[in-house]
């Protein structure tokens, strides 16, 4: 990430959650511990199905009375309406502030710039009263504003910086493993821990019960994880939603995103898997792109 850019995340969408009971209401629900967000730190988490299944992930930001939900913006409303089945009488008030909120992306030496700024995921300080944080599931995603839409230009403008095509940002994410675009497609197919949100910083072993807790406290402990979410790079041909990745014929994985930045998931424990090389998935030659973070014991054959 260019140090002088900033990219405007339009495809991103922003909820506010306010009321007496909106600590308790989200720290029932999600995969992290909201003791962890604060003004001067901001915190990754998702929103699994009971069965511990993926529905939904964001950057959660203390603001205010509330929190800020940092969510992509194509599924901002069927995360609105799951939240407010869950809020019965709960003491809450949740806002869709999509269209009063943009998200921005910098690179993580700018962030560090920033006076009071640490080299910490999560770190979060303010500008102009707007929270700028270091992006809490890895710094090499850099850092992240959440501003008012009426003092964007104007903020860029102030730290001398240049808007630039989010494609650049986006393409940044998928090489070094992180998915954000068109995520809606991993709903209910994969467990959130298959997710690497244990890597990415998203999921706390320690705090009380959540929503798909149950499962997901059993697969860690147990050490029963066997798949993980690997981004996928075409070599030839196309690839197609559940299309079966192959290696000499042995099934080790289905793609689950096949737009724009596809990913698959991955049986990577499988003695007989030679990671890093080819495979084989329709008419189309893929491989595996292994992120840095991802602390995984692989074949040694490969």
């Amino acid at each position: 990430m260019n140090v002088d850019k900033i990219y405007i995340l339009e495809d991103r969408g922003i909820l506010y959650i306010n009321g007496d009971d909106c600590f308790d209401f989200l720290q029932n629900l999600i995969t992290n511990d909201l003791k962890k967000v604060s003004e001067n730190n901001s915190c990754f988490g998702s929103l699994l199905t009971p069965q511990g299944k993926y529905l939904f992930d964001f950057i959660i930001v203390k603001h205010k009375e509330g929190y800020l939900i940092d969510c992509e913006k194509k599924i901002i409303g069927e995360l609105l309406n799951k939240l407010n089945l869950y809020k019965l009488r709960s003491k809450v008030e949740i806002l869709n502030l999509s269209n009063e909120f943009v998200v921005a992306a910098i690179s993580k030496e700018k962030f560090l710039t920033f006076e009071s700024a640490k080299d910490i995921v999560g770190n979060t300080i303010k500008y102009r009263s707007d929270p700028i944080f270091l992006d809490p599931r890895n710094s090499a995603l850099g850092g992240r504003i959440i501003i008012n839409l009426e003092k964007l230009y104007l903020s860029i403008k102030k730290l001398n910086l240049k808007a630039s095509n989010i494609k650049d940002y986006y393409d940044h994410s998928f090489n070094i493993g992180i998915p954000q675009v068109n995520t809606h497609m991993l709903q209910d197919k994969i467990f959130g821990i298959e997710c690497n949100f244990d890597e990415l910083n998203g999921i706390d072993f320690k705090k009380g019960c959540y929503v798909g807790q149950e499962n997901t406290a059993r697969i860690k402990l147990k050490n029963k994880q066997s798949k993980k979410l690997f981004s996928l790079k075409v070599l030839s041909g196309d690839i197609n939603v559940n299309e079966e990745i192959k290696q000499k014929n042995k099934l080790f994985g289905k793609v689950l995103i096949n737009q724009d930045y596809p990913f698959g998931i991955i049986k990577f424990k499988d003695t007989d898997i030679k990671i890093k090389n080819e495979f084989e998935c329709g008419n189309a030659k893929i491989k595996i792109i292994l992120p840095d973070w991802l602390n995984i014991k692989i074949n040694e054959n490969n």
